[in-house]
This record gives structure tokens, C-alpha cells and sequence, in this order.
């Protein structure tokens, strides 16, 4: 005979198994939930606290061009509730400070005025890249695309891109181009032209474009395709001629000036400027950051101070600029290779 007591007490450890075998499954289900309600809150804290100090926007071109135009504009217009503080790094085509953001912390704090040079071009044209273009870097938003504009010296004789051509091909290698640093749009523009022409003139490369425009204006150099929001207002002042613009259609900031396409068929090269953060930062920190570009960009006098410079807004998502960015990587490449143009 079984012991009453005994059976009881089987009974009772057989229930207890059973509530400890259904309850441990709870256990960890509820634990999981825990860890991602916490996990969520930690990420939604972050983008409640951000920003929770200045902002460092770096500048990867001295002060005076397009990308430092853009990024004082976004500082004066910006309401993130701290500062937006430029810094102007310049050198190596823009890769000192591209690279200075992306070795900064993944906190949204750091951001880069990246251009199509930092971003497309120099991947291609420098054989030992300090930074990797896509993987070192969160995209924020394209911010607006400009024209290049061929200009000259007022001293030489030409009044046209087929008249330049000519002068080129009777006096070879006689003209020197300079551009604000080594795989900047202004410099690549410079190299398809020669490519598709069938020209030659020597690449004078400087630490900025305030430092090429004296010697332009000088004579030290002859021509230059500078951004159209530093070189228009130039050009209007009589300072330098302009030629021709780099992209395929006119701008309406400058309607009377002609394409290089026009005489120069398939021609094409347009600079563009985006806003990246380093890899990394919490997507809800570049939402926030998004939404203020894009807002400060759609105000009505910001939109009118690029018109007269000659931008156009061209603003996105993170993703779309993610999407144009491998786009242009692809498409500038070929030009490079194409064009033979090296990192000197």
C-alpha cells in the first residue's frame, strides 16, 4: 500500500514541476520583452536627449565656397536648441576633414558638409582612401547641386568654349587650371574637359579656392571651373569671363550663359553637397537631424539665397541620398578612369 502522506506529496511536486515547466517559458518571454521595452526606451532617450550639446558642423573647404555657404546657413536658420559651431578643416581634396568626422563619435554631435568630391569622386582618383566613403558614414540629407562655371582669365583671347578649344590645340599645354584641391568637382570638371576635347593643360591644385581666384584673376592660372555660387558674382563684376556652365542644362541663374555641352557634346558635371554624420549614429538622431535640414532649406529667403547663387535645393531622406551617393560613386569612376586623371 502506498503511503497516503507520500502520494500527497508526489502530487504536489508533480504540480509544482508542472507550474515551474510552463512558468520558465513566461519567464523568458516577459524577460525578452523587458530587454527590447528597454532596449527601445534606451534608443528613444538618446533621441529625446540629442542634441544635449553644440553641434560641430566641419567644413572640409576653407571658408568662401559653396559647402561653407551651405553650412552657415544651416547654422544661422538651424533650432536644435544648442549652437551649430562651423569648422572649417580643409586639405587633401576635403578628405582631412571628412575623415575628422569619421573617426568622431557615433552621437550625432559631428557632422560633415560632405560634396561630391569627398563623397563620389576621391574613392576613385586617391589610390589609399583614409576613410571608407559608405561604410564610415551615416547620411543625413542631400542638401543642393550647382553648376560648375568655366572661367577665364579677362587677358585671354577667347570669348567662347570652341575658341578656348582652338587656343588649346594651337598652344598645347600652354594654359594652367587650377581648382580648390585633388578630386573636387572643379578639378575633375577640368579633366573630362581635356578628355573630351582632346586638349591638354597643367592641373594647378591649391589648398582653396580663395587662393586660386588671385592667381586667376592675376594670370598665374588661365582657367578654372569653380562652383557657380563663388564664381557668378565674379563673373558679373567683370572680374573673370565666363565661358560656360558644367551641366547639361542652363541654369536659370545664369540663362545667358551657355553649356559646355552645347559645344562640347556629353559633357556633364555637376557638384553636389549632402550632410553625413559618422557610422553608426542612431537612426531616430539622423531623423531629427533630417527634419530640421529640411526645414531650414524650405524656408522661403533660404530658397531665395540659393537661387542667387545659382543652387538648386535637392533635398531627401536618408536613404534616397544613400541611394544617390552609390549612384554617383558608380557614374564618377568611369569619368576618372576615363579620364585618366590621378591623384598627383
Amino acid at each position: 500500500m502506498t503511503h497516503p502522506h507520500l502520494s500527497d506529496q508526489s502530487g504536489t511536486n508533480s504540480r509544482k514541476t508542472m507550474k515551474g515547466q510552463m512558468a520558465s517559458p513566461l519567464r523568458r518571454s516577459l524577460g525578452l520583452l523587458v530587454l527590447s521595452l528597454g532596449a527601445l526606451c534606451a534608443t528613444g532617450a538618446s533621441a529625446q536627449a540629442f542634441p544635449n550639446k553644440p553641434l560641430r558642423l566641419v567644413v572640409t573647404f576653407p571658408p568662401g565656397g559653396a559647402p561653407d555657404i551651405l553650412a552657415r546657413l544651416f547654422s544661422e536658420k538651424a533650432q536644435l536648441g544648442f549652437p551649430v559651431v562651423i569648422d572649417n578643416r580643409p586639405g587633401a581634396g576635403g578628405n582631412i576633414g571628412a575623415d575628422n568626422v569619421a573617426k568622431s563619435p557615433g552621437d550625432g554631435h559631428t557632422i560633415v558638409m560632405g560634396t561630391v568630391g569627398t563623397h563620389s569622386i576621391n574613392g576613385a582618383l586617391y589610390e589609399k582612401m583614409p576613410y571608407d566613403m559608405v561604410k564610415d558614414f551615416s547620411p543625413i540629407s542631400l542638401i543642393a547641386s550647382a553648376p560648375n562655371l568655366l572661367v577665364v582669365n579677362n587677358a585671354l583671347p577667347v570669348k567662347n568654349v570652341p575658341e578656348l578649344i582652338a587656343y588649346m590645340k594651337a598652344n598645347p599645354n600652354k594654359l594652367s587650371f587650377g581648382s580648390p584641391g585633388i578630386g573636387t568637382s572643379v578639378h575633375v570638371s577640368g579633366e573630362l574637359f581635356k578628355s573630351l576635347t582632346g586638349t591638354s593643360m597643367t592641373h594647378v591644385p591649391y589648398k582653396g579656392r580663395q587662393f586660386a581666384i588671385p592667381d586667376l584673376v592675376g594670370g598665374s592660372i588661365q582657367v578654372m571651373f569653380d562652383n557657380m555660387p563663388s564664381a557668378l558674382p565674379m563673373a558679373k563684376e567683370g572680374k573673370i569671363r565666363a565661358l560656360a556652365q558644367t551641366t547639361a542644362r542652363r541654369s536659370p541663374a545664369a540663362p545667358d550663359v551657355p553649356t559646355v555641352a552645347e559645344s562640347v557634346p556629353g559633357f556633364e558635371a555637376t557638384t553636389w553637397f549632402a550632410l553625413f554624420a559618422p557610422a553608426n549614429v542612431p537612426r531616430p538622431v539622423i531623423d531629427r537631424l533630417n527634419a530640421e535640414v529640411l526645414r531650414v532649406f524650405r524656408l522661403p529667403d533660404v530658397q531665395e539665397r540659393l537661387k542667387t547663387l545659382g543652387l538648386d535645393a535637392i533635398l531627401s531622406s536618408p536613404d534616397e541620398l544613400a541611394r544617390y551617393q552609390a549612384s554617383e560613386i558608380t557614374k564618377w569612376a568611369k569619368v576618372v578612369k576615363d579620364s585618366g586623371a590621378k591623384a598627383e
